[in-house]
């Protein structure tokens, strides 16, 4: 079955679900492809209370249930499916999921950033109950808490100092004794008493998910392979993160990191935009998506009058000849 769309929307965490709905209010019908993840990343994210008109705070799940029944309420139509493929040689633009074949005028890619984890079964247990990857979304909750960050990188440093606000510990651990984070970030993390660092070290074990929360972890040194278990409340991942962005290898331009290259919104193709973690490789913030939603969701509709003005303008012409 082919489906004929002016605006296709892939992905519905923050920035797609904006997008569609400010789609939807221009009349644009759009159609979004939630993924088998609908609702993105904040789905696994409990508290959520940095997002605008919360003040009392939103569970992550209800805020994106409460996004799609927005964009659902303005016409938005939804496909619960993953993009298989996606040809953007030419407009309109090709789309397959398993069941369907859709041809849209635009395309707005919200396909978002996976965080990078250890791989630990516990880990993925615990996620949203004590572990986490966003010391911005969650160092709220560790208030006079220990907590571990897993990592070597700038964005290990700036989690484990951002955390300091919060935690009374903050120990961060790193495989090698020496990290791939510039030494200034190293030197400012180094000079934070709260900041421990245990290097030459893994994370092999977080506990406790039977009691459904961070209680402690098994950590391995890699040198003497001693094994013991400390008391935490909190895991930090901070290992990196991956912008899914497979289908447009090839067809859009993608910077070192992998993530889609925009000027404001506006992709290398006229017509295809792009919004939130996958072209965002700096704030990663459910508020910051949005808001690149809803510049991709007006810059698709200015596209489309515009065109449809040009359009009519060339009928009028070629009928006065």
């Amino acid at each position: 079955m082919t489906i004929k769309k002016k605006v296709t929307i892939l992905g519905s965490g923050s920035a797609g679900l904006t997008a569609a709905i400010y789609a939807a209010r221009a009349d644009l019908q759009p159609l979004v492809i939630q993924g088998l993840q609908a609702g993105g990343q904040l789905t696994i994210t409990t508290d959520v209370e940095n997002f605008p008109g919360f003040p009392n705070g939103i569970l992550g799940p209800d805020l994106m249930e409460e996004m799609h029944k927005q964009a659902e309420r303005f016409g938005t139509q939804f496909i619960f499916d993953n993009a298989e493929s996606v040809d953007l040689s030419k407009r309109p633009f090709q789309i397959r999921t398993s069941g369907e074949e859709i041809l849209t005028d635009t395309l707005i890619i919200c396909t978002g950033a996976s965080a990078k984890l250890l791989g630990l079964e516990s880990e993925s247990k615990l996620m949203g109950h004590g572990v986490s990857a966003c010391a911005t979304c969650d160092g709220f909750f560790f208030k006079d808490k220990i907590v571990y960050v897993v990592g070597g990188g700038d964005t290990a440093m700036e989690e484990a100092m951002f955390l300091t606000r919060f935690a009374s510990e903050v120990h961060l651990v790193h495989r090698r004794d020496s990290f791939r984070a510039s030494k200034i970030m190293v030197d400012r993390a180094k000079e934070n008493s709260k900041i421990k660092f245990v290097l030459n070290s893994v994370i092999e074990e977080i506990m406790d998910v039977k009691a459904g929360m961070v209680t402690s972890i098994r950590l391995r040194d890699l040198k003497t392979d001693k094994v013991q278990d400390l008391p935490a409340d909190g895991v930090f991942v901070a290992i990196g993160h991956k912008p899914n962005t497979e289908l447009f290898e090839g067809q859009l331009e993608l910077n070192e990191a992998g993530y889609i290259v925009t000027h404001g919104v506006k992709t290398k193709i006229t017509g295809v935009f792009a919004a939130g973690d996958v072209q965002d490789p700096l704030y990663r913030q459910a508020v910051t998506a949005a808001g690149t939603g809803c510049m991709a969701a007006l810059e698709a509709q200015w596209l489309l009058e515009a065109e449809e003005a040009a359009q009519k303008h060339e009928s009028v012409v070629n009928s006065a000849k």
